[in-house]
């Protein structure tokens, strides 16, 4: 294994913030991040931090991210939400989505967590088999549904 994988600092969150622009790029959707690097930092880094991040670092660079948050199911009670898995497109396949993907597995299951949860859109059809793989259940059957902040604010200023 050439790289590391450890928690991430308040110092790569640029790398961070590139490799969510390069995910963005690959979910064709390469306007939709609206986050800056400082956003990362103030809310991954304050007194109550709103995420916590592995990161995969080769030869001092970071290489891939898993950035994740605790979350509360009225169903499994304590659960994370894994938010995003990415390994730059030039170093995919050497094993750091794994390695990060198992940071976030082993976290839970060290931290006593229910369950992880994420998104994973219908077309990467690698990253289902792979999540398949690992005995993630693929739920097919769900849509995610979303509120952006402009609906968000149409609807309470019209209700």
């Amino acid at each position: 294994m050439s790289f590391i994988i450890r928690r991430g600092l308040e110092e790569d969150m640029q790398a961070v913030h590139n490799l969510i622009m390069e995910l963005a790029i690959f979910e064709k959707e390469p306007d939709a991040v609206d986050i800056t690097v400082d956003d990362l930092i103030n809310d991954g880094f304050s007194d109550n931090p709103r995420f916590k991040i592995f990161v995969a670092e080769e030869n001092e660079t970071i290489i891939g991210i898993a950035l994740f948050y605790e979350r509360y199911s009225t169903w499994k009670g304590k659960t994370i939400h894994l938010e995003d898995l990415i390994v730059t497109k030039s170093r995919q396949k050497i094993g750091a989505g794994k390695a990060l993907y198992t940071a976030v597995l082993n976290y839970a299951y060290e931290n006593d967590f229910n369950r992880v949860a994420w998104e994973v859109i219908d077309w990467n059809t690698n990253a289902i088999e792979f999540y398949k793989s690992t005995g993630a259940t693929y739920l097919k059957d769900w849509s995610v549904v979303q509120m952006n902040k402009e609906n968000l604010s149409k609807f309470i200023q019209n209700n």
